[in-house]
């Protein structure tokens, strides 16, 4: 068994923001669309979609506002349990030592725990619950 077993793709690009209602009318002037706005405990966190690409802004986090702000990468998961024991199993270079959840995303939340790829960028597991 290999992660790779329960990954269907991209599911979204995550990118912090000191001004959500900015950049959500920047995106939306792209001819993105508001796919969820969501609170996260005193935060609130976008989803913005164009096609098949997704971008997650959220404000509360620290921003990079150069080069390289891009937080993580989400790949879309079928089974993040089985995922998560095929990462550990496969020795990837966790950054969660438990499977992590957000109720408040989507219809029934979401599930996720991220590893750190080899130039430290973080790459995230997530699984919408339905």
């Amino acid at each position: 068994m290999s992660v790779s077993d329960f990954i269907t793709g991209i599911q979204h690009v995550g990118i912090p923001t000191a001004d959500l209602d900015a950049t959500m009318a920047f995106y939306e002037s792209l001819g993105f669309e508001r796919a969820g706005l969501f609170p996260n405990g005193d935060n609130r966190c976008a989803f913005m979609r164009l096609g098949n690409l997704t971008i997650e802004t959220w404000e509360g986090d620290a921003t990079n506002p150069t080069a390289g702000a891009i937080n993580h990468i989400s790949l879309n998961t079928t089974d993040v349990d089985k995922a998560f024991a095929a990462a550990k199993a496969q020795r990837l270079n966790m950054v969660n030592d438990e499977i992590q959840s957000i109720p408040s995303f989507w219809d029934k939340g979401i599930r996720f725990f991220n590893i750190l790829g080899p130039n430290h960028e973080t790459i995230e597991f997530c699984e919408i619950l339905k």
